[in-house]
């Protein structure tokens, strides 16, 4: 069992990195990674809570691209995540993303929605900050019943408190990715909605399709995974969960894919062809 795409509180997850090991363990799973919006900052405390068990952890991020107003997202595997150019960059976008969330308060302040940015701050926890954090912020204020009904009202891309931010390009992440000695795979590409943006990506270098995934159906699924069988691109599979607490609850290791021992051993093959891997 592997999961290779978990949110936590170091990004806009509702458990923290320990806390998702445990459920990781209670369960039984052979490997998962902590993909973070933009953050690396869990990783070491999810290594540290692992330590002495079988469980891998498989250090990873997922960086938030735009192409032509098109959100891809990019998930990097195994990058050195000490590396000073990537926490600058990734820094710099929690940054932007921070004003941005402060942006979305004043205008839903305008509409009289009232909420403050440091009810948000407290609700991000010190983690980077992101519209769920919002989100959960008119849940708790009683704006709004669920996390989804905020998107749908609010903070959705077109809706009056939509507030666009600042992000690399495909092509600048995988290039990121690649200079931390990291594996890039393209996230979720049945949301993206656009197959030309996906194969583009693909031809800029992304090593690995996200085939497996909570929100594929499995028609999309099969479709992927033969993509990055006839691109010589490995498969992966990923909840995206956000823990129990996110605007769309998945629980940690509720995807599965088919070969799934086979799949984790080239991932690591990978890993360890490239030094990137000594377990």
């Amino acid at each position: 069992m592997i999961d290779l795409h978990i949110h936590s509180t170091a990004s806009d997850g509702t458990l923290t990195p320990e806390e998702i090991v445990a459920v990781s363990l209670e369960k039984g799973m052979r490997a998962i990674a902590l993909s973070d919006h933009d953050s690396v900052e869990g990783i070491a405390r999810a290594q540290a809570a692992a330590a002495g068990s079988d469980l891998m952890i498989i250090p990873s991020v997922e960086v938030s691209t735009d192409y032509h107003s098109t959100e891809v997202h990019i998930l990097g595997y195994f990058l050195d995540y000490h590396q000073p150019e990537l926490l600058e960059k990734l820094a710099a976008i929690r940054e932007a993303r921070e004003g941005r969330a402060e942006k979305m308060v004043e205008l839903l302040q305008g509409r009289g929605v009232d909420i403050t940015y440091e009810q948000v701050l407290e609700r991000a926890n010190g983690g980077s900050v992101g519209r769920p954090h919002v989100a959960g912020v008119l849940v708790a204020a009683g704006h709004v019943d669920t996390p989804q009904e905020a998107f749908n009202r609010y903070l959705g891309r077109g809706k009056p408190a939509y507030v666009a931010r600042y992000k690399l390009s495909p092509l600048e992440a995988i290039d990121l990715i690649h200079r931390c000695q990291g594996l890039p795979v393209i996230s979720h590409p049945g949301l993206i909605h656009n197959e030309r943006l996906v194969l583009e990506a693909i031809d800029e270098g992304i090593e690995g399709i996200e085939a497996y995934h909570s929100a594929h159906t499995q028609m999309a699924s099969e479709k992927y995974a033969r993509l990055a069988r006839e691109r010589g691109l490995l498969v992966t599979c990923g909840t995206d969960s956000h823990g129990p607490g996110g605007s769309i609850p998945v629980e940690i290791g509720s995807v599965q894919m088919p070969e799934e021992e086979a799949a984790l051993r080239r991932l690591l093959e990978w890993g360890r062809k490239r030094g990137r891997w000594e377990r």
